[in-house]
């Protein structure tokens, strides 16, 4: 029997990284919240790596901190070591890592949403969503509980559906043994909504004890520690432990040819598709087979558990194969399995029939954010959680959505290429995603999206007044280097002899001297006496001004063509095939998925420049 058991303005389905940061989001932008889990023990959870970052990945962490979101302030909270991921590159590719404590990041991330004003939470499993002419009205759990609801966020990852595969084993579960959500798909089918199957997997577990850790290469943190949130003092973090780095060799990989049969992935059994660019073991040895080894990090999973993880050996094989291939490495000879690796397969959705708000098209005030939206990945979760929590709360206090473009971050990126490209596997955001990725650096996401939190709601002032004197730091020693003379003597001539570039002559502005490949901003410090005392960030982002100041021009003149054509917006209920001169591939992808404007229309797959030019001449003949 259904009773009603309360009344919000946004209900979020799933306490994953998703769930969490637009529970937050728009809690702290004033609406009242409620965040539904299957389990309250799995807030937050990491099923997969106990790792915040990497590559791109990074980005994403510091963009939702910029913008005043929380997985960045949990990283720093929890990390049991930090790294700096393609240092010897440059700037734009660098990207933290941190490895997690997975437990205390679940404790963190279940207080935050506890303690959050106007923010309710509730163990339950959400079986239906209720609509009301064409918009959403309440949300139903398993229990008949009925909550009202101006909107709903979808932020399921991988339960909808979940199915769990281990060799000829095969179950209906959620990640980590936890039920799964079984109702919930027949319902969005009926609103409409439809569903596909995706596949992930996770590497085994193992004890720690039965690891010959003299057999592998250690992989210590580093030092210094940069923070992922631009509000953590770095002086307070340090390494806790130590990760390490082995391979397979060709008995690993002879034991997993001998067993490929048993494989759901190679048998058939799994239909979902799986992430293209985090592959099983098994993935990796048939795909790769001159392949002599594959490397494999051996990660913690807390300092008060014995578990390690696996990283780069997810697997669904049976136990026993599982185990004798584990044991055909130096180190693991003995190694004994805490939990086993597993493939999962779920229901997801086409994000094509999403709007850049990350509503979807068809149903007003439903949103779709994480694992649900198609992709892979704690941060590209969470930076979706973020946006569908702010355009849930936008939405309803009557304001237009936060719609952030290609040029301004990887998220916008990130929802810019789910909307428009949508995705035929898991994606993944990766640094060659951007075509503006000098400007998009983890370095600079405070200076780009920050202001953008404080229009909207999300950085309170004391952050603010920080932020305002970070950039006026930058603005007056970029000013001050600029205009400082460097004489020629001696010492600075053997200094610039010494790192390989040209000795003065006659004199030479300092910024001049910085922008030099060889040199940089610390190591002129000895001859700029009058140099004050900043903060790294600050210094760093001078530096990195002055030695990208022509190639960063480029880009943003590139960014202000982007963003004329993005200015041109298209009518949400324009007759394509009316629009004489478009080509029958043009109309059939434009009708489908209802570009926003010029900009998007121009990024769609089997759309040609001259259907663009098509556009802009139907445009100004209907202006004039």
């Amino acid at each position: 029997m259904d009773y009603l058991a309360g009344s919000y303005d946004v209900a979020v389905i799933g306490g994953g990284h998703a769930g969490i940061e637009a529970a937050l989001a728009a809690a702290r932008l004033g609406a009242s919240v409620i965040l539904f889990s299957i389990s309250m023990d799995a807030v937050g959870n990491m099923p997969c790596n106990p790792s915040i970052g990497g590559t791109a990945k990074g980005h994403l962490v510091r963009e939702i901190d910029a913008l005043g979101g929380e997985m960045a302030k949990a990283a720093d909270a929890t990390f049991l070591q930090s790294r700096m991921l393609n240092r010897g590159k440059g700037p734009a590719v660098h990207s933290l890592r941190v490895q997690s404590d997975r437990k205390r990041y679940h404790l963190y991330m279940k207080h935050a949403l506890e303690t959050q004003p106007g923010l309710d939470v509730k163990q339950a499993e959400v079986v239906e969503i209720r609509t009301r002419e064409g918009r959403v009205s309440a949300v139903v759990t398993e229990l008949g509980a009925v909550f009202e609801a101006k909107t709903v966020i979808l932020a399921t990852g991988t339960f909808l559906q979940g199915r769990i595969y281990v060799g000829e084993y095969q179950a209906e579960s959620g990640p980590d043994g936890l039920h799964p959500a079984t109702l919930l798909s027949g319902c969005l089918e009926g609103l409409g909504i439809p569903l596909r199957r995706f596949k992930t997997g996770t590497p085994a577990r193992v004890d720690r004890r039965s690891i010959d850790f003299s057999q592998l290469e250690p992989q210590p943190g580093e030092e210094p520690i940069t923070p992922f949130s631009f509000e953590t003092d770095p002086a307070g973090l340090k390494n806790q432990a130590v990760c390490y780095m082995t391979y397979t060799n060709e008995a690993t990989h002879q034991v997993i040819r001998e067993n490929l049969d048993r494989s759901p992935l190679y048998g058939g059994a799994i239909q979902g598709i799986g992430p293209r660019y985090c592959p099983s073991i098994e993935d990796k040895v048939v795909r790769f087979p001159d392949k002599p080894r594959h490397q494999l990090f051996v990660e913690p999973m807390g300092m008060d558990t014995n578990e390690m993880y696996l990283q780069g050996m997810s697997s669904s094989l049976p136990e026993e194969v599982q185990v004798a291939l584990y044991r055909t490495i130096p180190g693991f000879e003995q190694l004994k399995i805490i939990r086993n690796a597993y493939a999962i397969e779920y229901d997801c959705i086409d994000p094509t029939c999403l709007r850049a708000s990350l509503e979807f098209k068809q149903v007003g005030g439903l949103y779709g954010a994480g694992q649900f939206n198609g992709t892979s990945g704690y941060e590209e979760a969470a930076a979706q959680g973020l946006i569908a929590g702010i355009n849930a709360a936008r939405q309803v206090q009557g304001k237009d959505p936060l719609i952030l473009d290609r040029a301004s971050s990887y998220i916008g990126t990130l929802i810019d290429d789910l909307v428009i490209k949508g995705c035929n596997d898991p994606y993944r955001m990766m640094t060659s995603r951007s075509e503006y990725r000098l400007l998009l650096r983890q370095d600079n996401a405070d200076a780009r999206l920050t202001p953008i939190g404080r229009e909207i709601g999300l950085i309170g002032d004391a952050r603010w007044a920080k932020f305002q004197e970070k950039q006026a730091q930058i603005a007056q020693e970029l000013e001050r280097v600029r205009h400082v003379n460097l004489a020629p003597s001696p010492e600075l001539n053997h200094l610039l002899e010494e790192y390989g570039t040209a000795p003065l002559t006659t004199g030479a502005k300092l910024s001049e001297l910085i922008r030099r490949p060889q040199l940089g901003y610390a190591l002129l410090a000895p001859f700029d006496p009058q140099r004050p005392e900043l903060p790294g960030p600050v210094w760093e982002q001078v530096e990195i001004t002055l030695k990208y100041e022509g190639y960063i021009q480029k880009q943003l003149v590139q960014v202000a063509q982007m963003r004329k054509l993005e200015g041109r917006a298209l009518p949400e209920d324009l007759d394509y095939a009316a629009v004489g001169g478009l080509r029958l591939e043009a109309v059939e992808k434009l009708s489908r998925l209802r570009p926003a404007n010029i900009g998007q229309a121009s990024r769609i797959s089997g759309v040609s420049p001259a259907d663009i030019s098509v556009l802009l001449i139907w445009l100004e003949q209907r202006r004039g």
